[in-house]
């Protein structure tokens, strides 16, 4: 598979400016994969994925996932919201990094047409000290949206990701269910 999805999707641009040079390999629960834009439903990937890719024993990374398309792919007049920020991730092992933003899945309002979920991963230049408020209960929709992947990166000089993923999705009816969830109802 080649990263020119990310710039067919226009990942690249509109999240990062240039494609990873590896796919970040990316499975959500009985045998779903994400496929570089892929379509997948919300209740699909309602629960965290296992993210894999060749990590460097020693190498800490910071794991992204977000939604550029709030509200909407033709009206993105919010900053992306984040779905999951883990950062200080030895050596792959995503279980014993540090949780920034827990999982969420998908949650598209209803008409909103497809939206792009990323996943990209970064590489820390080493163990990093984060400083950002952290949102561990799955239950909290505020503070996830208005930052910018491209941005959390330069923060922490992380420079390009190494790897990448994404899908798409839309509408479906889990998203009441995690609005609800959320206190965005």
């Amino acid at each position: 598979m080649s990263t020119q999805a990310f710039k067919i999707h226009e990942v690249v641009p509109d999240v990062i400016d240039k494609p990873p040079a590896a796919v970040l390999q990316v499975n959500y629960a009985n045998n779903v994969k994400v496929e570089l834009g892929n379509e997948l439903t919300p209740t699909k990937v309602k629960d965290p994925p296992t993210v894999n890719w060749d990590a460097d024993s020693g190498s800490f990374y910071t794991l992204c996932m977000t939604d550029p398309d709030v509200p909407s792919r033709s009206n993105p007049s919010v900053p992306a919201f984040f779905h999951w920020i883990v950062v200080n991730i030895p050596a792959g092992n995503i279980e014993k990094g540090q949780v920034i933003i827990s999982y969420i899945g998908p949650g598209p309002p209803k008409d909103s047409g497809l939206h792009r979920y990323i996943l990209l991963l970064y590489k820390q230049p080493g163990k990093l000290s984060f400083d950002d408020e952290r949102l561990v209960p799955n239950t909290e929709a505020n503070g996830r949206t208005g930052h910018s992947v491209k941005s959390f990166a330069d923060k922490y000089k992380f420079g390009d990701p190494i790897a990448g993923n994404f899908y798409e999705a839309s509408y479906d009816e889990y998203v009441p269910i995690l609005h609800k969830q959320l206190g965005i109802i």
